[in-house]
């Protein structure tokens, strides 16, 4: 129990501080960050980015666009197509930015051994569903609806 209060408290206190920063939640700028390592990028491509569901990345990305700090474009290449790209105002606020911790626990993760990245995506899981966690997809770590919903028992509300 004490390593994974050890690891909700650092997500915690990273995000607190991210958005008493930059203004943003500490998910808006996981994906902001995702999103600044390539000229422009689907919704599919972040969702990939970002090892989370579509659903999940598009709702930050909505409120990303709402903040003026991405915009949505048809892709050059296929008009079908939407692409997701940083606008000045989000270059901006990168430029300020820290690394977030969600990109230091996935960096953290990528370099175990593959057999203990198993274990701990296993052992995870099998958790997740003993707390009751559902089959839909969960959002984006501290995207700021914890406060909202109440499952972050009100720990903060997105600016």
């Amino acid at each position: 129990m004490d390593a994974m209060r050890a690891i909700v408290q650092r997500l915690r206190v990273s995000s607190r501080a991210c958005e008493r920063q930059l203004g943003v939640s500490s998910a808006q700028l996981f994906v902001l960050q995702q999103l600044d390592q390539a000229a422009a990028a689907s919704i599919a491509e972040l969702a990939q980015r970002t090892l989370t569901h579509q659903s999940s990345v598009s709702v930050v990305v909505t409120r990303l666009a709402e903040r003026g700090l991405v915009a949505r474009r048809a892709s050059l290449e296929d008009a079908r197509r939407t692409e997701i790209a940083l606008t000045p105002a989000g270059r901006a606020l990168l430029r300020r930015a820290p690394r977030t911790v969600q990109a230091e626990l996935i960096a953290a993760v990528d370099r175990l051994p593959a057999d203990e990245r198993r274990g701990l995506a296993q052992s995870l899981t099998t958790l997740a569903r003993a707390l009751g966690a559902g089959d839909e997809a969960p959002p984006l770590l501290f995207d700021g609806d914890e406060a909202r919903s109440g499952t972050g028992a009100g720990d903060h509300e997105e600016s």
